[in-house]
């Protein structure tokens, strides 16, 4: 039995009393994105289906069902003959992705706002002022990019406010987008602070429960992100 049967091995036939396993397919989808953001999987790549099983560890069948989901969520594309052709980001996908999160998350934090418990607020403005701090006094080593990836969860946060399943599949879709578009950018710890202390200030009006100024907050962080990214600022 391979690493990967092992791990999908059902709850009744391991016997470790855990509850039971993800689907094949979606172990896969997860394992092809993941491959993806560690750059076993170079963006914009030809991959064929026989290397990204051996370099992944997934069987052929649930792999395929995985393929089509990202191709239909505009990942990847499949060649019949070619092999699998993963997406690089350009700055038309970088526009379209900002302009579309933008549509999603701005209403989404003036209802984060509105209907959010005052603890919720109070934790996430504590874990996002620590992480301003310790890159003001450390810069951004290891645990610091860590860092930066969970207060990106701000974001998650916010949208998910609406507990609406349709809503976070699209929203999941585009945080896809920009962790490929990350990818190939140079991270400063003045960027990463500016990107912190722009979190911050939403989470403050927020803490108000001044819906008008959220919005505007959420604004110009995505605005001033869309500039980072395309290296205007």
């Amino acid at each position: 039995m391979t690493d990967y049967e092992e791990a999908q091995a059902p709850t009744s036939r391991r016997g470790d009393g855990q509850a039971p396993q993800k689907r094949l397919s979606d172990v896969a989808y997860e394992r092809i994105l993941e491959g993806l953001f560690a750059r076993k999987l170079p963006a914009g790549a030809f991959v064929s289906q026989s290397k990204l099983v051996d370099l992944l560890d997934i069987p052929v069948a649930p792999l395929r069902d995985a393929l089509r989901v990202l191709e239909t969520e505009g990942m990847l594309k499949i060649h019949p003959r070619s092999g699998i052709e993963f997406v690089r980001p350009g700055l038309e996908l970088t526009r379209s992705t900002y302009q579309f999160r933008s549509i999603i998350e701005r209403p989404a934090v003036r209802f984060f706002a509105e209907t959010a418990q005052d603890e919720t607020i109070a934790e996430e403005l504590d874990r996002q002022r620590a992480l301003a701090g310790r890159i003001r006094d450390n810069g951004l080593g290891a645990a610091e990019l860590a860092g930066l990836e969970e207060a990106e969860k701000l974001h998650e946060l916010i949208v998910g406010s609406f507990q609406n399943p349709l809503i976070d599949s699209s929203h999941r879709r585009i945080r896809h987008y920009l962790r490929l578009v990350r990818l190939d950018r140079r991270m400063t710890p003045p960027l990463a602070l500016h990107s912190v202390d722009e979190h911050i200030a939403v989470l403050v009006a927020c803490a108000d429960r001044d819906l008008e100024r959220a919005d505007a907050a959420l604004k110009a962080h995505l605005d001033q992100a869309l500039a980072r990214h395309m290296g205007l600022s």
